[in-house]
């Protein structure tokens, strides 16, 4: 999903600092989701997940750019 890439200049340390609020954020929503049975908040979670998991394979490909 290149919507929700990692961009060159921008430092992996701060990528992976988004991610891990994003990750929070997620957390939350899915709780709020499972105790209030809000489909909104469930279906945002879903959402925001996909957009984490796009961004964890990309600073995976980044990483394998830098080793290889």
């Amino acid at each position: 999903m290149e919507l929700f890439s990692v961009r060159p200049g921008i430092a992996f340390d701060d990528a992976f600092s988004e991610l891990s609020i994003l990750l929070g954020c997620i957390r939350h929503l899915t709780a709020e989701a499972e105790m209030e049975g809000d489909l909104l908040a469930g279906s945002s979670a879903r959402m925001l997940s996909a957009m984490a998991k796009a961004l964890i394979d990309d600073m995976e490909v980044g990483l394998n750019r830098k080793t290889s």
